[in-house]
């Protein structure tokens, strides 16, 4: 059984472009909520939240990536990580799905795009095609604040 969880992904979307990360480190999924700002911060860092009496630092993950800025909707989630010992709530514009994947259907990034820091690799799924994010480059430093 935790072969099985170590190939299932949490995909989201960041515009119209599907991102996922690995189930293992997501802690919760909650709907978007009102962020603290934390003056400076990184202009991607939209603040911090108060999850059940834990304060949770939040980032824009359209910001991060470089990618155009969305309207919140209610689609709109935050997805909540457990990265170095702490928790981090990544703001992205849907979830998807949890989707499994076997290693034949990964592809290098380098085969699809070239200098990419955030990417691990590329998902071919059926038609669709889910881009894995590397939370060591996506979370830098911002883990300290909780």
């Amino acid at each position: 059984m935790s072969a099985a969880n170590n190939n299932q992904l949490v995909i989201f979307q960041l515009n119209s472009q599907k991102y996922a990360i690995p189930v293992l480190n997501t802690q919760e999924i909650i709907k978007m909520v009102d962020v603290t700002p934390v003056p400076r911060t990184d202009k991607y860092v939209e603040g911090v939240i108060n999850l059940r009496g834990r304060i949770v630092p939040v980032i824009n993950l359209n910001k991060r990536l470089g990618l155009p800025i969305t309207e919140k909707t209610r689609d709109t989630r935050i997805v909540v990580v457990e990265h170095k010992d702490a928790a981090v709530g990544m703001i992205v514009d849907k979830v998807q799905e949890v989707g499994g994947y076997s290693e034949a259907e990964v592809e290098e990034p380098e085969s699809v795009m070239k200098d990419n820091e955030f990417i691990s690799g590329v998902v071919k799924k059926d038609t669709a095609l889910w881009l894995l994010l590397k939370l060591d480059k996506v979370l830098p430093n911002i883990t300290k604040a909780s």
